[in-house]
């Protein structure tokens, strides 16, 4: 698991603690038993694409082709729930639908310097990531 053979590809640890110094992260809309990174957290079997994101809310989700749901259920959210902020972990693919449709223009981007070590793997990841920050506030 967390490696290139599937689409999950956990939060490093160092990463996230620095991010959630800034945000206080109080949901974790996309986790997996045992790799939460909030207390509440959203399970494949819960499927957070059908529950209410609302309050400070991470997202590092599946990276294959279903990542397009994940960003545009970021997008809705803030649109919908007042005071949301959903800071999300994604690999930059700039070249994406998702990315034109949900992000660019509409959110705030952090490329990050340099490749991730995902899951403490001793590699880094073959993709650059960036950080995407959706908040309500932009939808005013």
């Amino acid at each position: 698991m967390f490696s290139s053979e599937t689409d999950m590809w956990a939060t490093p640890q160092d990463f996230f603690d620095k991010t959630s110094k800034e945000f206080d992260f109080e949901l974790d809309v996309c986790a997996v038993e045992g790799n939460a990174k909030c207390d509440r957290y959203f399970t494949p079997e819960q499927d957070g694409l059908i529950q209410k994101w609302s309050g400070v809310c991470w997202m590092n989700p599946p990276y294959g082709r279903e990542i397009g749901k994940w960003v545009k259920k970021a997008s809705e959210s803030v649109r919908d729930e007042p005071d949301t902020t959903i800071v999300c972990l994604l690999p930059a693919r700039t070249d994406t639908k998702w990315f034109h449709e949900y992000i660019y223009g509409k959110t705030e981007i952090r490329l990050l310097k340099g490749r991730l070590k995902f899951g403490g793997s001793k590699n880094s990841a073959p993709f650059p990531s960036m950080v995407v920050i959706f908040r309500s506030s932009d939808n005013l």
